[in-house]
């Protein structure tokens, strides 16, 4: 059985999904076609339901939980850090500016909104927001991915640190991103796919060596120093990559339900958001 596994060209990414795609690990019978594409597009495929697994933001999975259900492991969550707000010029606050933006369903954008509702968002390519930003085409830029760690390389200046913020508003780690796999496969294939993920995740903290070997060539700005990559993988691939755990589950219904409440999310939250709850 073919299942398509999509997931950003990012090394976190990479490092937890390198025993999978790889061979290192037992497929169980499937074949596994690689895809990778940056996290909006595969936010805005999942409306279609097109890749059997894919990465996605948690803030674009109420718009698609009538076709995917969460893992419970691949997830990628910053526990007091997360993606950060920078800016050319130091600010006193994002009230009306210019803020460069990766996609409007990623989760840093639901955060942000959740920190500053009134900004001014224009939507680029995650990879080029701080390029905006040095450029002074933007007041301010929110980075995701490697960008959390070498902002600082290109002369700008942290405003806020997005995790950070949550962790001492809620007392919770911030859940950013998820593996979703489509309900459509049946209860069978999805708890393989459950073990896969589990086991793949599990294989790469064990060889991290090897892991991080294969994810330096997505690490992009940083992969020249393998302290910066290593860093940076350690930062969303973790124990709780191998389960969100009771406080990680929580803090996704809570992220949910308040973007819910603040009418960032327009669909109601599923009341049954991760596979093995099923």
């Amino acid at each position: 059985m073919r299942i398509r596994i999509a997931h950003s060209p990012d090394s976190d990414d990479a490092f937890m999904f390198y025993p999978m795609v790889s061979g290192e690990i037992d497929t169980e019978g499937f074949q596994i076609e690689h895809v990778l594409a940056d996290i909006e597009t595969l936010n805005r495929e999942a409306f279609k339901g097109t890749y059997e697994v894919s990465a996605i933001s948690f803030h674009a999975y109420p718009y698609v939980a009538d076709k995917y259900l969460v893992l419970p492991s691949g997830g990628s969550v910053g526990d007091g850090y997360g993606p950060i707000v920078v800016s050319k010029k130091p600010l006193d606050t994002l009230r009306g500016k210019r803020v460069a933006i990766p996609g409007k369903l990623t989760t840093a954008y639901l955060v942000l909104k959740l920190y500053e509702p009134d900004f001014c968002e224009e939507v680029v390519p995650f990879d080029q927001v701080m390029d905006k930003v040095e450029r002074q085409e933007a007041d301010a830029g929110l980075v995701i991915h490697e960008g959390q760690i070498s902002y600082a390389d290109r002369g700008l200046l942290k405003f806020v640190d997005l995790g950070q913020w949550w962790k001492e508003k809620t007392g919770l780690a911030l859940p950013l991103g998820c593996n979703v796999v489509r309900k459509d496969l049946g209860e069978e294939t999805i708890r393989k796919i459950e073990r896969l993920m589990r086991r793949s995740v599990e294989y790469a903290l064990s060889n991290v060596d090897k892991a991080l070997e294969y994810a330096r060539d997505y690490a992009r700005d940083i992969k020249e120093s393998q302290e910066k990559a290593f860093k940076f993988v350690s930062m969303y691939v973790n124990s709780r990559t191998v389960d969100y755990g009771e406080d990680g589950r929580q803090a996704v219904r809570l992220l949910l339900s308040l973007g819910r409440e603040r009418g960032i999310i327009n669909v109601d939250i599923p009341s049954t958001i991760f596979s093995d709850e099923v």
